[in-house]
This record gives structure tokens, sequence and C-alpha cells, in this order.
């Protein structure tokens, strides 16, 4: 074999362009023991929570990046840790919609058509609006999850009930919490009203 011929062998293959070979919105059929309709379902209430949840994702991001004020540190991090907790429920939900037979939606650009969840500003806004923002993002998926996770379970997909409720709504509730807290307006030392009297004589 020449040494021409062998470069040949192993070079790869580039700029290969091919058939699409499942339409987005279609299930296969799989035999996890559900129908078609059933899967088709929650296939499709999947990747509406799927295109919200990346959405969330970016904006726990985008806002762990521009955070400001005195709190920088302590929210810095928390999004961040939510963020990471985000992610790890993008890959579930979308695990399952593949093992449905069905097809995550995965170009952002295709997110961006499906998501309901309100464009922000490119810059930065003030904290409490950012933390409101994603609130509200919060809220929309668990109302979406909790109406998803009641009817799939009519069409006996028990794994899909159990995605949304033991993950989904669990990690979003907690996560709800624990932003909600930062927007409670209270100091950080309150002084008591005697104490506060004996100051002022």
């Amino acid at each position: 074999m020449s040494q021409q011929e062998d470069r040949s062998d192993s070079q790869p293959r580039l700029h290969q362009h091919g058939r699409e070979i499942q339409a987005f919105g279609t299930v296969r059929q799989l035999p996890v023991g559900l129908s078609y309709d059933a899967r088709m379902y929650s296939c499709e209430r999947l990747n509406r929570i799927l295109a919200d949840t990346r959405i969330l994702h970016s904006l726990y991001k985008k806002h762990h990046w521009l955070m400001r004020g005195p709190t920088f540190y302590q929210l810095h991090l928390l999004l961040d840790k939510h963020a990471d907790e985000q992610l790890e429920l993008i890959d579930m939900i979308a695990e399952r919609i593949q093992t449905l037979g069905g097809i995550a939606v995965g170009d952002p650009r295709h997110v961006a058509e499906l998501t309901r969840v309100p464009r922000p500003p490119n810059g930065a806004e003030e904290v409490p609006a950012m933390l409101s923002r994603l609130l509200e993002a919060h809220e929309m998926i668990l109302i979406d999850a909790h109406d998803a996770a009641g009817r799939v379970v009519e069409g006996g997909d028990d794994g899909t009930n159990d995605v949304l409720v033991s993950n989904l709504i669990r990690t979003n509730e907690l996560q709800t919490w624990f932003v909600a807290e930062h927007l409670v307006d209270t100091p950080v030392v309150q002084v008591s009203e005697p104490i506060a009297a004996a100051r002022l004589r």
C-alpha cells in the first residue's frame, strides 16, 4: 500500500450531508408498553417543558454572570448552583423523550420558537427584576408540569409522571423558595424598640 493510499484511508470524510431520518413531532415504535397516543402526548408535553427549562437555565447563567450589589457573592454562587441543577433536568427530560421514541428539541433556535418564557433585555436588569424573572419562569414551568403530570398518568405513562413529579416539580419548587426569600424586604439586623429608645435618651 502506498503512502498516498494510507493517508487517504485515514482521512475523515468531511462535509457529509444526509436526509432527516425522523421528523420532530413524531415517535418511533419502541417496546415500552405504552400506546402510540400516550407516547405522542407525553413527548409533546415534555418538549414544551424542555424548551422552557432550557430558557430558564440560560436565564440562570445570564443572571449569574450579570449579578450586582451587596449580595453579589451569595447570589452569584446560588444562581450557578441552580443552573447546574436545571442542566441535569434538561438531560433527564430529553432522554425521557428519546426513551418514548420521540425527538427532543435540541437546536437553540428551535427552543426559541417553542418557549413561552418572555425574552429578557439583552443588558443587565436591576437585581430584583432578575430574580422576579426567574420566579415567573419557574411558575410557568410548574403550572405546566403539574397539569402534564396528571394527564400523562391517564395514558398509563408512569415513567413520565415520575420524572415530572420526583425531579422537575420538586427541584423547581425548592429553587423557587430559595430565590423568593431574596426578595423579602427585611433588615439583616433588627434593633428592638426598648434598645432603640434607650439610645435616643
